[in-house]
């Protein structure tokens, strides 16, 4: 399942992971560290929502 930013729109793909910040791909949402933040605006995992 993908997770969008309810912030700007970003969009996490497990498939593709955030490489450029240490998520490798396929990393499940779960298995994110709760330091992460939103690559794109920088908003914390609670401002996700799961895609539609």
């Amino acid at each position: 399942m993908k997770y969008e930013c309810e912030t700007c729109g970003y969009v996490y793909d497990p498939a593709v992971g955030d490489p450029d910040n240490g998520i490798a791909p396929g990393t499940a949402w779960e298995d994110i560290p709760d330091d992460w933040v939103c690559p794109t605006c920088g908003v914390g995992k609670d401002s996700f929502k799961p895609a539609e």
